[in-house]
Parts: structure tokens; C-alpha cells; sequence
């Protein structure tokens, strides 16, 4: 039993940077694949970043180099870094967590870029 806890959205200009948190319960969370997905208004969810639970990262093409994805597993807790936001960044951004057993979400982030 996870429960993922967002934190971190809000409207931004382009150019601007946010981070997002996502803190999750649990006494294993160091053994959790997590990732951060977003969805905007009429298109499909999709997969932003991710970090295995020995480090290993992933990004979509579209936040390469923008993005950065890192855990603290001492505070149970992931974090989203975005930088150089461009308007198409806007969407819900959700926070996920993989087990052994099954997959978590979180209630979701509204990031806007928006000038």
C-alpha cells in the first residue's frame, strides 16, 4: 500500500523553472521504480521521466536536457527539476511509483507556462 503526495506546480513564464516533489509512503521505497507522466487537454498521457531504484534515468526526447529527475531515499521522496519551460510543458503532471506488486499515482500537479 503506496500513497504518492504532489507538490510543486503552479504557472510559470517560458524560460522559467519549477521543481516538483512527490513524497511516498512506505518502509521500501528505495526499492520503487519512480517516474513522472503528464497529461494535457485532449492528448494522451505520457511518459515525462524516470528513475530506477539504482539510479538509472530516462527522459522523454521532448524534456531531454531540460528535465531532471532525481530521488532522495532518505526522505522517501522524488523531485521533477524543469528548466527552460516552454508552453507546451503545460499539462498535469503525475507522479508514479512501481513495485514488485502493482503501480501508484499520485493526484496530480497543474503545471502552466504560460507568458
Amino acid at each position: 500500500q503506496v500513497q504518492l503526495v504532489e507538490s510543486g506546480g503552479g504557472l510559470v513564464q517560458p524560460g522559467g523553472s519549477l521543481r516538483l516533489s512527490c513524497e511516498a509512503s512506505g518502509s521500501i521505497f528505495r526499492t520503487f521504480a519512480m517516474g513522472w507522466y503528464r497529461q494535457a487537454p485532449g492528448k494522451q498521457r505520457e511518459l515525462v521521466a524516470a528513475i530506477t531504484s539504482s539510479g538509472s534515468t530516462n527522459y522523454a526526447d521532448s524534456v531531454k536536457g531540460r528535465f531532471t529527475i532525481s530521488r532522495d531515499n532518505v526522505k522517501n521522496t522524488v523531485y521533477l527539476q524543469m528548466n527552460s519551460l516552454k508552453p507546451d510543458d503545460t499539462a498535469v503532471y503525475y507522479c508514479n511509483a512501481r513495485t514488485t506488486l502493482a503501480v501508484y499515482w499520485g493526484q496530480g500537479a497543474q503545471v502552466t507556462v504560460s507568458s
